[in-house]
């Protein structure tokens, strides 16, 4: 097996890829864009949060500590299985059909979230539901980050990442919008659907589902599978665990940087994952946000995020994704210290939509950062490490969050919680050697 070079020095014969045509990189992106549905509408705005912790499924305390433990339980299977999963991909020579697999078992997921119905009976199922599609979508997302380098270059790498985290974030919204003005606020939504035993509800369900289908089709014919590599011998699901344990054991000797990018990213991306999740949370207990504020907060940071993200792709060609990331994580942490001292929405609007700006163009440069370090035909394994290590310490900025608030007594405090870990992030970051970007050569 190929070992994994130093981070600092990966030879330019090793990053020589054919770049994509427009219409690949456009159906790369378009995957993104229809699995944004189930982030934004199922998880983060409507579904969950509006039908599944209501009142109906007895009460938000109980239901949201029923979705907790399950979601845990998800991300331990995540981290257990996404570096196996993209391993065995790498072997194989099956990228797009495990993409396309575990895709579908999103969208099934997501579907059978229609049977859900508004009673305390139905919480487990829908939790469930809910936490095994998060499971499957984060690791079809290990073979469809990979796939990223079989349409880029180390020339195009940034900007078409960009482009992919613009597409999800624009693609969450225009789904997020469809939703709530032909189902959710009406009285009478589009097919006469009413709210009526959750039907309204249901019906996003039933939506997300086949908006996943719709955008996950053009990339299943415009992007060929990827080789098989004949030097990796096939193994079986156990033998990939020594295997992987192997992989970290020569990655600590050999490329330790690339380790200890990991480990940095893990910690970064959890503070980053903070800001969305705690961000309408902090808006209406600090800040006076209504529900309808909230709602238009949220189109107006996921537009600014795709803006950012696009943006930084063509720096992150130019000066590298560490540059990038470095830039994006202090101005994070400036723009949330800064917010922790004022007061009244303007203020939030104002350094909240800077926040946005700069968490997708450290969301997009992490994620190159991987791509310019994964040798040939090891994509999937380093990715599938990224996806674990992330869960690893996806704690860390929910704790720091609590306990700031549990140790000052107001949810003030949190946004210093989640400064703290930004700060970490950014500091187990600054001494890893960034890979060599393209300008770099010349």
């Amino acid at each position: 097996m190929t070992e994994f070079p130093p981070a600092a020095a990966i030879p330019p014969a090793q990053t020589a890829r054919t770049p994509g045509t427009p219409w690949q990189i456009t159906a790369w992106s378009l995957w993104d864009w229809g699995g944004a549905s189930f982030n934004a509408v199922m998880t983060t705005f409507i579904f969950t949060a509006l039908y599944l912790t209501g009142a109906a499924f007895g009460g938000a305390d109980h239901a949201s500590a029923v979705l907790g433990l399950t979601m845990s339980i998800a991300g331990l299977a995540i981290a257990l299985f996404a570096p196996v999963a993209g391993q065995r991909t790498d072997h194989s020579g099956r990228r797009k059909l495990w993409l396309g697999i575990n895709t579908l078992i999103v969208a099934l997921l997501t579907g059978a979230c229609y049977f859900v119905q508004p009673h305390e009976s139905y919480l487990l199922l829908g939790c469930m539901l809910i936490a095994a599609g998060h499971v499957f979508i984060e690791i079809a997302g290990v073979n469809y980050n990979a796939m990223l380098l079989q349409i880029s270059t180390k020339h195009t790498i940034g900007k078409i990442s960009g482009f992919g985290w613009a597409a999800g974030y624009l693609g969450g919204i225009v789904a997020l919008l469809m939703v709530y003005f032909g189902l959710i606020r009406p009285d009478v939504g589009v097919f006469g659907i009413t709210s009526a035993d959750g039907m309204s509800y249901r019906a996003v369900a039933v939506f997300s589902a086949l908006w996943i289908i719709v955008f996950s089709i053009p990339v299943m014919f415009a992007i060929p599978e990827s080789p098989r590599n004949p030097n990796m011998p096939r193994i079986g699901f156990f033998q990939a665990y020594a295997e992987l344990w192997r992989t970290i054991v020569r990655l600590s000797r050999t490329s330790r940087h690339t380790l200890y990018f990991l480990i940095a990213s893990a910690v970064f991306r959890d503070g980053l994952a903070a800001i969305f999740t705690f961000g309408a949370v902090i808006a209406v207990g600090s800040f006076g946000f209504k529900t309808g504020d909230v709602l238009i907060f949220a189109i107006a940071g996921n537009v600014v995020a795709a803006v950012g993200a696009m943006s930084a792709g063509f720096f992150d060609d130019k000066v590298g994704p560490k540059a990038v990331i470095v830039t994006s994580l202090a101005g994070l942490v400036v723009c949330g210290g800064t917010m922790f001292f004022l007061h009244g929405k303007s203020a939030f609007w104002i350094f909240g939509l800077l926040l946005t700006l700069f968490v997708g163009p450290a969301q997009s440069s992490a994620r190159t950062f991987i791509g310019r370090l994964a040798p040939a035909g090891q994509e999937g394994e380093l990715f599938g490490l990224y996806a674990t290590t992330g869960r690893a310490v996806s704690f860390l900025a929910p704790a720091m969050f609590t306990v700031f608030i549990t140790a000052f007594g107001t949810q003030r405090w949190g946004i210093l919680g989640i400064v703290l870990v930004l700060v970490l992030g950014l500091a187990l970051l600054l001494p890893v050697k960034a890979p060599i970007h393209a300008a770099a050569e010349r």
